[in-house]
């Protein structure tokens, strides 16, 4: 038998390298660094019902950027707080060209 023979019937009788552990286990959970997650932007979002209308509220640090409107009959829509003033603009849908709320978090 030749020695490239020898080597091709090497090569294929090897097990992948998928089969050779058979018992993952699911990674533990890491916390992030101290001091890297500021919890008060976190968005904190509020469900209230009015009327029969289903209201969501989002805010970040206690303002209000964003809400969303799901009527009984029909499709949610949003109204969004893009300058910070308390003028809501209507979306029908969180489409690609949609432009999320900017604040000045810190000057430089």
């Amino acid at each position: 038998m030749s020695r490239y023979t020898l080597a091709l019937v090497a090569w294929l009788a090897w097990p992948p390298a998928g089969h050779a552990q058979t018992d993952l286990q699911p990674l533990p959970y890491i916390p992030p660094p101290p001091g890297m997650v500021d919890a008060d932007l976190e968005p904190q979002i509020t469900i209230v019902q009015r009327g029969e209308d289903h209201v969501e509220e989002y805010r970040i640090r206690g303002h209000l950027y964003m809400i969303k409107v799901t009527p009984p009959h029909g499709r949610p829509y949003y109204l969004v707080d893009h300058r910070g003033d308390g003028q809501m603009r209507r979306y029908d849908d969180l489409s690609p060209n949609f432009q999320v709320p900017l604040w000045v978090i810190h000057p430089f």
